[in-house]
């Protein structure tokens, strides 16, 4: 069962045919290979006789395909030379010194080129080194929100929110029972999946186990501020010793795979970013949940995680805002667009309501100010700033 992806579809077309190659970022199992058929299935509708080339570096076929010389002879045994050639390369990261192979297609002028990967360093690294200017990178994730309920066939209530929260949004859930054994199952076998091929294998690295409790360490925490100094002096009180440095390096790993994404914290005022002290949220809800289960006490995090996810969803860049020592939860940057974003779970009582939008009231600024809460009832504004029930947030009736 495959249901589109509009919102990406939307963002590709304008690039379709045109000499830049497209490149699809994401964590593994986010839908980037039935997108990819997508896009194939779209521009062979629109020209039946396009000769077509789609390598998955997944499949066991393609497997000797290992450098950029496989790939070039690959695609000169399967092309057409006198016509217009598009070119499918799925996780193309598996590929030794695959942007040769890409600054050779595009230089012969007759390719329509699509990449995927899951490899954040590699694809930023390589291609904006021998292909600067030459390609549009785009940004996929696991279902949204409204993704999750038109897929699973669901009205957009507190109940599929509770589902959305436990399961998450990979796409393939839609062919399981939602029940928690099962899916469980299944993300536990994609977390370990991106945890032994995208970082272990990749960076081979010997401390599995060190990397394991860092993930149970950030998938329990999620929401608070870090460093590589705290958790290194965390693991001392438990008795093991790891350098903030070797800290650093794995907390790039997992965000190099798409599995975390890290926040930095912005100086509203100065709009200087602080070295120290960022936000790690997990790129799927619900592989968080597989790794350690949900408890009610981390409702906070949770509710920060979803909200920072959608707003990446919608093509924002997100910070952490900081003002005269108080914390605004999210900055929210698109273009000449910026929205402040304060998170509460319930606005239970009058000291949680002044300290939510008292923070955002201490901001000098006409930009749009907003605080995002799990309360059932909503609306209206207190002094210019907006109050949203999460599952508005979510559904977004409250985004251009």
């Amino acid at each position: 069962m495959q249901l589109k992806r509009d919102k990406y579809l939307q963002r590709i077309r304008p690039f379709i045919a045109k000499d830049i190659i497209k490149v699809i970022v994401g964590q593994r199992r986010v839908g980037k290979s039935c997108f990819l058929r997508q896009v194939r299935d779209e521009i062979v509708a629109q020209n039946p006789a396009m000769n077509t080339i789609f390598i998955n570096k997944e499949l066991y076929e393609f497997d000797s395909i290992k450098d950029y010389h496989d790939l070039i002879a690959f695609v000169q045994k399967n092309e057409r030379a006198d016509e217009r050639n598009t070119l499918f390369i799925d996780e193309i990261q598996d590929i030794s010194n695959f942007e040769k192979a890409l600054r050779h297609f595009q230089a012969k002028g007759n390719y329509d080129i699509y990449v995927s990967g899951s490899n954040a360093r590699l694809l930023s690294g390589e291609l904006a080194t021998f292909l600067s200017g030459r390609y549009i990178e785009i940004p996929m994730f696991s279902l949204s929100f409204s993704e999750f309920i038109e897929f699973h066939q669901l009205e957009s209530t507190k109940a599929s929110l509770q589902r959305y929260i436990k399961f998450g949004g990979l796409p393939y859930l839609i062919n399981l029972e939602l029940d928690e054994i099962v899916v469980y199952d299944y993300l536990k076998s994609i977390y370990s999946s991106i945890l032994l091929k995208d970082i272990v294998s990749r960076h081979h690295l010997r401390n599995v186990n060190f990397l394991e409790n860092l993930v149970k360490y950030l998938a329990g925490n999620t929401g608070n501020l870090f460093s590589a100094k705290k958790i290194s002096d965390y693991l001392k009180s438990q008795q093991l010793t790891i350098s903030p440095s070797v800290v650093l390096n794995y907390l790039g790993f997992l965000r190099d795979a798409f599995f975390t994404h890290n926040v930095k914290r912005q100086d509203i005022i100065g709009k200087r970013l602080f070295e120290i002290g960022e936000k790690v949220y997990f790129q799927d809800i619900g592989l968080k949940h597989a790794i350690v289960p949900y408890r009610p006490d981390m409702i906070g995090g949770v509710m920060e995680n979803l909200v920072h996810n959608h707003l990446k969803y919608l093509r924002y860049s997100v910070y952490v805002g900081f003002l005269s020592g108080k914390e605004i939860d999210f900055i929210a940057v698109r273009g000449d667009e910026k929205i402040y974003i304060q998170v509460a779970y319930l606005l239970a009582d009058e000291a949680i309501i002044r300290r939510e939008f008292g923070n955002l009231l201490a901001i000098k600024d006409n930009y749009r100010k907003m605080v995002v809460s799990a309360d059932e009832w909503s609306g209206g504004s207190f002094e210019g700033i907006e109050h949203f029930s999460i599952l508005e947030f979510l559904n977004d009736k409250i985004f251009n």
